[in-house]
């Protein structure tokens, strides 16, 4: 399969690509990103030889004619994804995540190819922390926030282009992913880069907010699970059943590090913060056989851990510039 991933040199893309060349050695795989703060070559580092690398943006449609016109299928994965990034500057989240997504579609829709369109669970916007209801493909879209909202558009385009012009593609919607490559400006990244340089964890508000978890290659193992085997014009949720709020997330990162569970710090709630996600990912399970490697949170975050600190070099030339950024936010 010749492979077009957009984003490849981000967190989840870069992994995903690194399990290409692992794991289906046979596949030709060309990176498309255009290396902002958030993607980097150093997280492709060890495997350059064996891709092609395109430093570009998904909004330029020439370039992105001519990648997806040699290629057997694309998958999706680039975006402006920070959420309080998105709360300063909503202009790029804009740009990348709708009006590159049409750039896309319209070159998938020129050359027919396959197209995999990789999305976030915050579409749906949040559930009551008391509600045992979980996100599932029939959820109505509600997001809350200028990433989350220009997700939720991208992913409108895609169906739209499935029904007006019978492009092949699938779409999946996952819950937070955790792993190796994540930029330390995300949660647990920065939690754990925290105490590794002495400073103190931070927590936003009570920490009572929940998440549902999911280890990077377990989400990446789901994408090509889709991509092989799933149904054109279906969207698949992708989750391990990983609900933790917070607080427990920070104390586990600690306990697991060897400190105190209650040496963090609490910081003024960040707007608009959503309460709670959930993931059924039932229709995945049952109908493609997926299941997720890591059920066992704690061994994920451990094996993350572990690697955050033997690869210092990849993410300590970013950790003053995004603590002096929180800092300037009160966060």
């Amino acid at each position: 399969m010749r492979i077009l991933v957009t984003g490849g040199a981000g967190f989840i893309g870069s992994n995903f690509v690194r399990a290409a060349v692992r794991e289906r050695p046979d596949s030709r795989v060309t990176v498309l990103d255009a290396l902002t703060y958030a993607g980097s070559r150093d997280s492709l580092r060890g495997i350059d030889d064996k891709i092609e690398f395109v430093e570009g943006d998904i909004a330029d449609s020439a370039l992105v004619d001519s990648l997806v016109s040699g290629c057997d299928a694309v998958v999706h994965f680039a975006a402006e994804s920070h959420n309080d990034n998105s709360l300063i500057d909503p202009w790029p989240f804009v740009r990348t995540n709708i009006i590159g997504t049409y750039t896309l579609l319209q070159a998938i829709r020129e050359h027919g190819v396959r197209y995999h369109h990789v999305s976030t669970d915050e579409v749906y916007g949040d559930l009551e922390l008391d509600d045992p209801t979980k996100f599932t493909e029939h959820t109505a879209y509600n997001p809350s926030s200028p990433y989350s909202s220009t997700k939720a558009a991208s992913d409108m385009l895609v169906r739209a282009w499935v029904r007006s012009y019978g492009i092949r593609a699938t779409l999946s919607n996952c819950s937070n992913n955790y792993g190796p490559y994540q930029h330390v400006e995300k949660f647990i990244p920065r939690q754990i880069t925290n105490v590794l340089t002495g400073v103190r964890p931070k927590l936003y508000g009570a920490g009572l907010n929940v998440r549902d978890w999911i280890h990077v290659d377990d989400h990446n193992a789901a994408v090509w699970k889709i991509l092989e085997e799933g149904q054109t014009g279906r969207t698949y949720l992708i989750g391990a059943d990983g609900e933790l709020d917070n607080l427990t997330v920070v104390r586990t990162i600690l306990e697991l590090m060897g400190h105190d569970p209650d040496d963090f710090d609490h910081v003024k709630d960040r707007a608009g913060h959503d309460l709670r996600y959930a993931i059924d990912a039932s229709t995945l399970r049952d109908e493609l056989g997926w299941s997720p490697r890591y059920n066992d949170f704690r061994e994920g975050l451990q094996a993350t851990i572990d690697w955050y600190r033997d690869n210092r070099a990849w993410w300590e030339k970013n950790k003053d510039a995004v603590e002096m950024r929180y800092e300037t936010q009160g966060a």
